[in-house]
């Protein structure tokens, strides 16, 4: 009887298209905290951006195929980020490759969503997340994501952090550069496929940039600093969240204004604390 009861309050709890956004939300900065310290510390913002705009060719290829949404963003991510690392240094700048490759693949899937019967009603969701409309299957999903990101830096963390920090050290090491630079590309491609969901594919960048920005004044330690970051980034979840329906505004959009907020306050402490 005492399990029943439990398992009853739980499905009630999950019921509450609240309570899975703030759980959704969660398990977003908690994917993308580890993930966003990195993409800060080798200052790959941009190749964020160019992987989360390819996620929307994944939403066209999912819908046009009628297969599942997190697959086909999966597959499209990973493909864009090798792409990107296969072409770097072969002539073009890779800021200008990365330019060139984000906006050809965001509007090459904004013209074949268009072509795709029924889909233009999804398209803000797609493009700024639509986080209230998170089902049971999405947060099991995202969570799932989540832990095998989490899992994967944790497993990789030390190579990582060598050869981000010290890649002189990293090669003498025997640490291939390329290796890890392909394990950071799969992490970020999963966490864009986690993160479309809850806050569409032109703020997920936000989320692997801000909170780790936020962190660093505070944080002394790279282990520290990931620490910090996944306490603002679900800190940031959770306010925004409760923000956009105490003032009826977009989720996705609050969430990445309160980081932002978190981010100006962290930098004005900073500098008070120097």
């Amino acid at each position: 009887m005492t399990t029943i009861i439990i398992t009853t309050t739980n499905m009630t709890m999950l019921d509450d298209f609240l309570v899975r956004a703030g759980l959704a939300g969660i398990g977003t900065a908690l994917a993308a905290a580890p993930l966003g310290c990195f993409v800060v510390w080798r200052r790959m913002a941009y190749f964020g951006d160019a992987t989360a705009h390819a996620a929307l060719l994944g939403v066209a290829l999912s819908l046009a195929f009628q297969g599942p949404t997190m697959l086909g963003v999966l597959a499209t991510a990973l493909i864009m980020a090798i792409l990107v690392q296969a072409l770097s240094g072969r002539g073009l700048a890779e800021d200008t490759l990365l330019g060139v490759l984000a906006h050809a693949a965001l509007a090459i899937g904004l013209v074949a969503v268009s072509f795709i019967s029924g889909a233009r009603v999804d398209l803000m969701g797609y493009l700024f997340g639509d986080i209230l409309a998170v089902n049971v299957y999405d947060l099991a999903m995202i969570w799932s994501g989540a832990l095998a990101v989490i899992a994967l830096l944790t497993w990789r963390w030390q190579r990582l952090l060598t050869a981000t920090l010290n890649p002189d050290l990293a090669q003498s090491s025997g640490i291939s550069a390329r290796a890890e630079q392909l394990v950071l590309t799969v992490a970020l491609a999963l966490t864009v496929a986690v993160a479309i969901k809850a806050v569409g594919a032109l703020l997920i960048g936000a989320l692997l940039i801000i909170p780790p920005a936020a962190a660093r004044p505070l944080a002394r330690t790279p282990e520290a600093m990931a620490l910090i970051t996944a306490v603002i980034g679900a800190t940031s979840a959770v306010a925004g969240l409760g923000a956009s329906f105490q003032f009826d505004t977009p989720t996705g959009p609050t969430i990445v204004c309160v980081a932002a907020a978190l981010f100006c306050a962290t930098s004005v402490l900073g500098r008070l604390r120097a």
